[in-house]
């Protein structure tokens, strides 16, 4: 079983910073990408940020510039540096992984439990 565990989300004012963590745990062979995505009342799940175990990355154009996505791949751990942050960045955030299992010796998509993300004055 693979575990995901998501950190850092809560109440920000408009133009401040947050960052959140998600760290792996479990039968973990392998990680190849993992991401941040959002999902805001009334509103589908959207990607945010995804980055390969090379490190290649890829942003949505509504947080180009202002959100980072890093990973520590000894920790199995990534990272969402949110800067300048306005209300509609307000969501659940979700921690995505895809892993390659030791147990199973398959790769699949897990996900964490959600942080929320509020941003207001």
């Amino acid at each position: 079983q693979v575990q995901l565990v998501e950190s850092g989300g809560g109440l920000v004012q408009p133009g401040g910073s947050l960052r959140l963590s998600c760290g792996a745990s479990g039968s973990i062979l392998r990680i190849n990408a993992m991401g941040w995505y959002r999902q805001a009342p009334g509103k589908q799940r959207e990607l945010v940020a995804a980055i390969t175990s090379r490190g290649s990355t890829n942003y949505a154009d509504s947080v180009k510039g202002r959100f980072t996505i890093s990973r520590d791949n000894a920790k199995n751990t990534v990272y969402l540096q949110m800067n300048s942050l306005k209300p509609e960045d307000t969501a659940v955030y979700y921690c995505n992984a895809e892993v390659r299992s030791i147990a199973t010796m398959t790769t699949g998509d897990y996900w964490g439990q959600g942080t929320q993300v509020t941003v207001s004055s």
